[in-house]
């Protein structure tokens, strides 16, 4: 059996209002191995702070268990403390004690042995902030106060971290340097961490695996290269990869849609809940009077423009060439490029993990 750092099993949590029983949480099952960075996605009010309080003892699960090191720490009938989980945490406003300097906000809740204090310098070291240790919290940055904030959740000796959307607050070439060095901190420290974010991008740039959720309930948990090239369903599709969703119907041997007739390779059973998937470089945009679609907003990307069109109900974004200038109204069609990739999904199925 793997060894694992934390295992969620069966998991499912409600609010009861008005004697009404309203899940937040639907039969929730994953694990992080040791050493592992697992991001928690999904949009907000999709039960991940939720799940990140269950884990942490702030609350008791209706039904199932959690374990950590293979030790039950929550179930309906019993809640093992927080401060005996032996996890740390970030909170996206950093929640520092604002009387407290940097160290004694680093050392708040350790002992005074040798070696955590020893642990403690090494962290601050460890986060480039050891030169800050006399400094309070209204005297630091954005960026300064998050390390502290992590430094703060690994002192104790914790071996999992979970971290609640702590990069969000920050500036974008703040937020890039702490997140490419998040893993090798956790790394240095052997350290797990579940890190919660709604930013698609992140999760995919530095976690091991990530769980996507939406309305309490997983849809996918795989490693970022398996989403990309295998997404469980239209959501996945939709938020995380942030694609092209089109509904495909088998015609006379033919794949259709409203954009054309497509040459798709597949083994799968096309449905009237069949979609089809696509990249926003795999389409290409026609300025047509008559067209069929309505160009809604355009952005400039550096070395091309991204058009989002709207026919109907469906919406597609493309990316082109700045050769290619279309205005807000102006009416174009869109064809299928040859040779590009168009993945089938059943619109309803969920995966397997």
């Amino acid at each position: 059996m793997v060894n694992t750092e934390l295992e969620i099993r069966d998991l499912w949590h409600d609010f009861k209002t008005n004697k009404d029983i309203n899940w937040v949480l639907k039969d929730i099952n994953f694990s992080i191995k040791p050493g592992e960075l697992i991001g928690l996605l999904g949009p907000s009010g999709c039960g991940k702070t939720t799940l990140l309080r269950l884990i942490a003892g702030f609350n008791k699960p209706t039904r199932g268990v959690i374990k950590k090191d293979g030790q039950i720490i929550s179930r309906n009938n019993y809640l093992l403390s927080p401060e005996r989980r032996n996890i740390g945490m970030v909170f996206q406003d950093y929640a520092l004690f604002p009387h407290l300097n940097v160290w004694d906000n680093v050392c708040f809740g350790i002992t005074k042995r040798k070696e955590s204090i020893d642990r403690a310098n090494w962290l601050l070291s460890l986060l480039d902030i050891f030169e800050f240790k006399s400094r309070y919290p209204h005297e630091l940055s954005g960026g300064q106060s998050q390390r502290v904030a992590l430094a703060r959740a690994l002192a104790p000796g914790t071996s999992l971290v979970l971290l609640d959307e702590p990069f969000c607050s920050l500036d974008v070439e703040v937020r890039a340097k702490l997140r490419s060095e998040l893993s090798s901190v956790l790394r240095s420290c052997s350290a797990s961490a579940l890190l919660v974010t709604h930013d698609p991008h992140e999760a995919l740039a530095i976690c091991d695996r990530v769980v996507v959720m939406k309305e309490g309930e997983i849809q996918q948990y795989s490693t970022p290269l398996e989403m990309v090239s295998n997404p469980s369903n239209y959501f996945v599709g939709k938020f995380v990869l942030q694609r092209n969703i089109l509904p495909v119907h088998f015609i006379n041997n033919a794949y259709s849609t409203c954009i054309g007739l497509l040459n798709i390779s597949t083994d799968e059973i096309i449905s009237t809940k069949s979609v089809c998937m696509f990249d926003k470089s795999s389409i290409k945009i026609e300025p047509d009077m008559n067209g069929l679609f309505t160009v809604t907003s355009r952005e400039y990307r550096i070395n091309s423009y991204i058009y989002t069109v709207v026919y109907k109900i469906h919406k597609l974004s493309i990316e082109i060439g700045l050769d290619t200038i279309l205005n807000i109204g102006d009416k174009c069609n869109i064809k299928s490029i040859s040779g590009k990739e168009y993945l089938i999904l059943p619109e309803k199925i969920k995966s397997n993990f």
